[in-house]
């Protein structure tokens, strides 16, 4: 019997949450280490499973690893290959990031082929592309990326989307190239931002990062160094225990967090009847005058945009809301797994290619369902503390991939969640192996 979340719901949530790391930026940090032959220390870093399994690859490489209380200190001295292997790649999209930064360094690099969540079709050509502009020869081999040069060399590259993942591989794989690379139609968002600002901290010479064109003069091994660097707050979490509060019709006050980075979350939020409320710089509150939102339109786009992995999240109210909403995805076009778990629960929506149409219902009922992947995950257990009645959610490994504590957390607002083990009262083999990696790390350190 796997775990699984219990829910009971009705309750407001309400409180404070200070906002842990971003996932995604340190996910990306932790691949850029390997460009540094000796220590780096990255700060507010979440306890997660997608970390440790980024942990696995960067040990399986040959780095020294040591991670307790949100600290993370890695050493690249002794890297021992530039392949990274399928059995451990697969579990985590992250960490094909790492081939930039290993053939930055060592001229070549053999990486599987990614996986993580099942959300849709996510290009890799682009990274190809770039690594070939650069001067590498590329090939796809069995599962695998392969990429050799002699020496990269810095030139124009024009991303067809703005990709988030090729945008970082060819940055990494740039710093230490040979003159000036510029990257046309970059992703700009936050995470990209961090990334460089490491890199920068780390030595490199990068400019442009969070605009369309970022400019990366290269820089010899000589001229990297050790750093301290803390990581930014993780704008997705912020939007999920904000929607999650008042979605139940309650109220929370974000610490920590980087507003700017919300934009079109908080704009569509008002635009539903949410009150936001900034309390200094990087504090915010939010409450609702009704628990029914008003009916929205959302397109999810590219950074600015309205953030795909938010688009699952605002479903759930608007799933209740007073009138009919609309929802066009257009980054992934497999996002809307979550929406038959909802309409199990009596949620009135329909899907037609990328768009769906969502008429507010009264009420939501409670039943067992299935986290399909991180956000959707996380969005089934909104649904769940706004239902009537109880809830039950498995596949909680998704939702562990990217929230620390997730049922603490929303109980320590006042909702009624527990987690439980499997019927015997053991563990699982899979909470095991998890446990006996935090234990692992810790011991090091």
């Amino acid at each position: 019997m796997q775990e699984k979340l219990v829910i009971t719901g009705g309750n407001e949530l309400s409180g404070e949450m200070e906002i842990a790391g971003a996932k995604n930026s340190v996910l990306k940090q932790m691949a850029a280490a390997l460009l540094f032959a000796g220590p780096v220390c990255i700060k507010n870093v979440p306890n997660l499973a997608d970390v440790y399994s980024m942990l696995e690859v960067l040990e399986f490489l040959g780095a020294k690893v040591k991670f307790k209380s949100r600290v993370l200190e890695i050493d690249s001295s002794d890297i021992s290959g530039s392949f990274a292997p399928h059995e451990l790649v697969n579990k985590l999209r992250a960490s094909f990031n790492v081939l930039g930064p290993l053939l930055g360094r060592f001229k070549e690099a053999k990486v599987a082929m990614p996986g993580g969540c099942q959300i849709g079709s996510r290009r890799l050509d682009l990274h190809e592309k770039g690594l070939k502009a650069l001067g590498a020869e590329v090939k796809l081999d069995q599962g695998y990326m392969i990429a050799n040069a002699l020496k990269l060399i810095g030139t124009r590259i024009y991303l067809d989307l703005p990709s988030n993942g090729a945008t970082e591989n060819i940055m990494m794989a740039s710093v230490l190239s040979e003159g000036e690379t510029i990257v046309e139609n970059a992703a700009c968002d936050p995470e990209i931002i961090d990334l460089a600002n490491f890199l920068n901290s780390m030595g490199a010479k990068i400019q442009g990062a969070g605009t369309h064109q970022i400019s990366i003069i290269g820089v010899k091994q000589k001229d990297l160094h050790s750093t301290e660097f803390r990581a930014m707050s993780d704008r997705l979490e912020a939007c999920t225990y904000l929607i999650a509060a008042v979605s139940t019709g309650g109220s929370i006050v974000l610490r920590d967090i980087e507003p700017e980075h919300m934009q079109a979350t908080l704009s569509k939020l008002q635009e539903s009847g949410v009150i936001i409320q900034m309390l200094s710089p990087k504090t915010l509150k939010a409450s609702v005058k009704s628990k029914r939102f008003k009916a929205v339109d959302v397109n999810t786009g590219w950074y600015p945009g309205f953030p795909t992995d938010v688009q699952a999240l605002i479903t759930v109210p608007l799933a209740v809301a007073n009138g009919t909403s609309t929802i066009k995805e257009t980054i992934y076009e497999e996002r809307f797994a979550h929406v038959n778990e909802l309409v199990r629960m009596g949620a009135d929506i329909k899907v037609n290619n990328n768009v769906a149409v969502i008429k507010g219902v009264e009420k939501l009922s409670g039943t067992k369902i299935v986290a399909p992947d991180i956000r959707g995950g996380a969005a089934l257990v909104v649904a769940g503390l706004i239902a009537n009645g109880k809830t039950e959610v498995t596949g909680l490994k998704h939702i562990d991939r990217g929230y620390e504590d997730f049922a603490g957390k929303l109980a320590s607002l006042g909702a009624d969640i527990i987690r439980t083990k499997n019927i015997s009262g053991e563990t699982s083999e899979e909470e095991n192996i998890t446990e006996e990696k935090k234990t692992e790390k810790s011991s090091k350190s």
